[in-house]
């Protein structure tokens, strides 16, 4: 007599579920394994770091005694220091890490880290692809406001859209530099700084000098959001 539907239905059900529990009990264990390794990776460097500072220390009382055979070494040894900071760098850039104090304030002890080359430049491309919307969004919405001449409603939903958007691209860029990205720095002031800007013009009262400055701020913001969009990621964060 052959089994009902249903029982054989469960029977492979129970059978997928000891198998899934086998596969977890597994999944478990590498996640441990990988936890140590990445502490013992992170103290191993730091380990490195302090007798690299003692030794560069050290070395610049050298040269007042060394003769020319060992300056020449000194020399070399100070370069291979280097080499090894620039590694130091990147393996950092694949093990968990304390937030710096702006995802700090923002995020928290979050741990922001992206474990696979895949990962991160898949973040890279949401943020290229956030920053190309939200332009043309923010020309958009600075053409509007000036066929509005005199609706300051509108006006403050620019600002406050302006505001969230820089406020969103310095946490995302943030969190792009704490996995490797090397974004020049006047590109995160320069986002810091349109972020007081766009907070400014928010919270400045209705009035004549507001009116002064109103149409200016808007061209600024047509020009800022097309000349920003032009950048290749080349220039922003060479690989």
């Amino acid at each position: 007599m052959s089994k009902p539907t249903f029982q054989a239905e469960w029977e492979e059900i129970e059978k997928e579920y000891q198998q899934l529990q086998e596969t977890h009990k597994v999944y478990r264990h590498k996640l441990e394994e990988l936890t140590n390794l990445q502490a013992t990776c992170s103290s191993s460097i730091s380990k490195q770091r302090k007798s690299l500072k003692d030794l560069r220390h050290s070395l610049k009382k050298c040269p007042q005694t060394c003769d020319e055979k060992q300056l020449k070494l000194i020399a070399d040894i100070k370069s291979q220091i280097k080499d090894k900071e620039h590694v130091f760098f990147d393996m950092e850039a694949y093990l968990p890490k304390k937030n710096g104090l702006y995802l700090s304030l923002v995020l928290g002890n979050v741990n922001v880290t992206l474990l696979s080359n895949q990962a991160k430049f898949a973040y890279k491309d949401e943020y290229e692809k956030f920053k190309l919307y939200m332009t043309i969004i923010l020309m958009f919405g600075a053409i509007t406001c000036l066929f509005f001449l005199n609706y300051r409603v509108t006006d403050e939903i620019f600002n406050f859209l302006l505001v969230w958007y820089y406020c969103t691209l310095t946490i995302r860029e943030s969190i792009l530099i704490s996995n490797g990205s090397r974004i020049k720095g006047w590109w995160v002031s320069h986002h810091y700084v349109s972020t007081f800007l766009s907070g400014v013009m928010l919270t400045w009262p209705e009035g004549q000098m507001y009116q002064m400055f109103r149409s200016q701020f808007l061209a600024f913001s047509i020009y800022q959001s097309k000349s920003c969009g032009c950048l290749s990621r080349r220039q922003l964060y060479p690989l």
